[in-house]
């Protein structure tokens, strides 16, 4: 086993037995797509029409799930790290097998290509739809009160970096403005502003 240059070594998972399992769960929900699809036909075929009639629906679920899961797997074992990738890959060949279903190279390559770059994209960019995954090994109320504690700053320091005006005041900005206006116009402001009638 070569060795692996990340930080932490990849321990190789048996693709054999996760395809099995990921094929029995995609053949199940194949098996419900199909029990959906024999509900909405015009004709009553009976219960059994699940297998007979719509039952390609099952097998294409089964097959699928079970080819991203084995490629995914052995792709990771081979290249000894789990990344995009092997996900990509496994996208490919999942697509491919969805695309054997139309009987024409262009589909075969099309659904492929498809899904190895739905998928690809979806694993780069963390696997999930709102962000980065959280590490369950970080408390939850710790990492927020970090990030609310990391941008307190005082008052002075942020005076002091941003400086006086665009709406920043400081204690004693009055006075300092009126002394910077009468030393660059000669106009004396009054102290106290004139009452409104």
């Amino acid at each position: 086993m070569a060795p692996h240059s990340d930080d932490h070594d990849y321990h190789p998972k048996d693709a054999i037995r996760a395809s099995l399992s990921t094929t029995m769960l995609t053949g199940g929900v194949g098996l419900f797509a199909s029990a959906v699809q024999n509900t909405l036909t015009r004709k009553n075929v009976g219960p059994w029409g699940v297998f007979t009639r719509t039952g390609g629906t099952i097998g294409v679920f089964a097959a699928m799930g079970g080819t991203y899961e084995f490629v995914k797997t052995a792709s990771a074992n081979l290249r000894q790290k789990e990344d995009h990738y092997n996900v990509a890959l496994g996208g490919f060949f999942s697509g491919a097998v969805l695309g054997l279903k139309f009987r024409t190279f262009p589909a075969v390559l099309g659904y492929g290509v498809g899904l190895a770059v739905t998928l690809g994209a979806f694993e780069y960019t963390g696997g999930s739809f709102f962000g980065q995954r959280r590490d369950p090994n970080v408390d939850e109320f710790e990492r927020r009160e970090k990030i609310r504690t990391a941008y307190r700053t005082s008052g002075e320091e942020t005076l002091a970096q941003l400086g006086e005006g665009r709406g920043i005041k400081g204690p004693g900005y009055a006075e300092r403005r009126r002394d910077r206006i009468k030393e660059a116009y000669g106009i004396e402001i009054p102290t106290s502003s004139a009452p409104a009638s």
